[in-house]
């Protein structure tokens, strides 16, 4: 069992990476916010899932514990592969997963391709108390007294690693989170287009 990998990445493609480590090139897929924060040729670490089908092995890699703590728990819902929790991943972080079965919002997964409303409310029925980590982290982060957002953390993680100053992402962030309609409702990869659309006409210093 592969548990996590620390390489280089030598390709990205989409949501596909391969991550090279003692001469061997891993085929990695991650979620599409997650990839744009690798470099070609740049040392990363991902956490990993390793799935072993009959036909194939599948790799997933992650930036947190908290996000494969969460992917393996949308795999134990009936109905969810790893591809679809993947998917859900790409658009919420850990802490939205865990208020959108708090608050009973099935429509946060429907949103998801491949999830139809049987299987968004199988997730809720079936992690409804299981998320109260990833909840409370959610909590603490909205009283951090900056950007009260779940995903701004990565996101400004994200900005960094393609090269922006951390106070030039930070601010960009906070803007966004601020001032773009909806910015509340975003995913991390939402929030991420958005906080990239106000940094690069702005001009902000890398």
């Amino acid at each position: 069992m592969i548990a996590s990998l620390r390489g280089t990445c030598i390709d990205i493609a989409g949501s596909g990476v391969v991550i090279e480590a003692g001469g061997v090139g891993y085929a990695v897929t991650v979620t599409p916010a997650h990839a744009l924060t690798m470099r070609h040729g740049s040392e990363v670490f991902v956490r990993t899932a390793m799935i072993v089908r009959e036909d194939e092995h599948l790799l997933f890699g992650f930036a947190s514990t908290d996000a494969l703590q969460v992917f393996d728990l949308l795999r134990s819902v009936t109905g969810v592969g790893p591809k679809s929790a993947m998917g859900v991943l790409a658009h919420m972080d850990p802490a939205q997963v865990a208020n959108a079965v708090a608050t009973d919002d099935d429509g946060a997964f429907r949103k998801v391709s491949g999830i139809g409303p049987k299987t968004a409310k199988l997730i809720i029925l079936a992690l409804t108390g299981k998320l109260a980590a990833f909840e409370q982290a959610a909590v603490v982060t909205a009283g951090s007294g900056r950007a009260a957002h779940p995903a701004a953390t990565d996101v400004v993680s994200a900005l960094i690693g393609l090269g922006w100053r951390e106070d030039a992402a930070q601010t960009a962030v906070d803007d966004t989170i601020a001032h773009e309609p909806g910015a509340a409702a975003m995913g991390t990869q939402a929030l991420l287009r958005a906080a990239l659309g106000a940094l690069r006409p702005a001009g902000a210093g890398r």
